[in-house]
């Protein structure tokens, strides 16, 4: 009779500049089923440390993926929805565990994949769109172009947490962006299986980062964090907003809400490229014309 084994149990972990490391802080948060109530996993508590990590990580990341050059992070992207695809089953029984039904866990992995290759397209297009070339009063040649902010800090929400979160992760690096993510509270392991995905993703190490925690907690620190250049705040949070908002003002941060219904994750709103231009910086630059 052969002897009885025990099931290799995952463990949920950070992911921080391309690992997994536990939280410094040594807490966890657990997560149950939302159908049966049953006990799924213990995951971490991010710290501020763990926020700090995070930002240096992010920091460090960001000139090399801004030079990679704008084809090359579409091929990524592409390969992340490849990734994605392959893991379908194990981010189905996550969103599964959030209360989705199987129809409605399937519906939202499959329009994540379609969402990656959506802003995959568009990452070398969308500087031809809103780029311009100005027309000026002498010998001169005058052009505007979009260039990234640096790191930029999200808020994820909790409604369709899967798609919702691969649609703001997407459109802040597309333009060389990093990012440091802060998941959902009441649905975190979709966003955890989602770390997965991008580690396989020959995305660089730093350029996306996961911490799971709570948002009243961090969100402080995110905003008064002087090399955090931007936030996307999708989470629409009154409570939250305001102290994004208050903390930002100390230092000049850009804030923008981008959360939607829970429907509109789906639709044209979620996609919209002047979402892409909220963390963009537009540089001008004057060229002489030779005479």
């Amino acid at each position: 009779m052969p002897p009885t084994r025990l099931k290799v149990l995952k463990t949920y972990k950070l992911y921080i500049g391309g690992k997994f490391p536990r939280t410094e802080s040594g807490r966890t948060m657990t997560a149950s089923d939302a159908r049966s109530g049953a006990h799924l996993a213990h995951y971490c508590h991010a710290s501020r440390k763990d926020f700090r990590d995070a930002t240096v990580a992010a920091r460090a990341a960001q000139p090399g993926w801004r030079a990679s050059g704008t084809y090359l992070r579409g091929q990524i992207l592409y390969r992340a929805a490849e990734m994605l695809e392959s893991r379908s089953e194990s981010l189905v029984a996550a969103l599964q565990a959030g209360g989705a039904s199987v129809i409605e866990a399937r519906t939202e992995v499959a329009a994540a994949a379609d969402r990656l290759v959506h802003f995959a397209g568009w990452t070398d297009k969308y500087e031809q769109i809103f780029s311009s070339v100005n027309p000026v009063s002498g010998p001169f040649l005058n052009f505007t172009r979009c260039e990234p902010t640096g790191v930029v800090a999200i808020i994820a929400p909790d409604q369709s947490a899967l798609l919702s979160l691969v649609s703001l992760i997407a459109q802040v690096i597309l333009s060389g962006n990093t990012a440091i993510v802060l998941a959902s509270e009441t649905t975190p392991l979709p966003a955890l299986d989602l770390a997965e995905v991008w580690a396989t993703s020959d995305l660089p190490g730093g350029a996306v980062n996961i911490l799971t925690g709570l948002r009243a907690e961090l969100a402080p620190w995110i905003a008064g964090h002087m090399d955090v250049n931007a936030i996307v705040d999708g989470s629409s949070d009154r409570a939250i907003a305001k102290v994004l908002a208050e903390g930002a003002a100390e230092n000049l941060k850009r804030v923008f809400d981008h959360g939607l219904a829970t429907s509109d994750w789906f639709g044209e709103a979620a996609t919209d490229p002047s979402r892409i231009l909220d963390t963009t910086e537009s540089k001008t630059t004057w060229h002489t014309l030779g005479i």
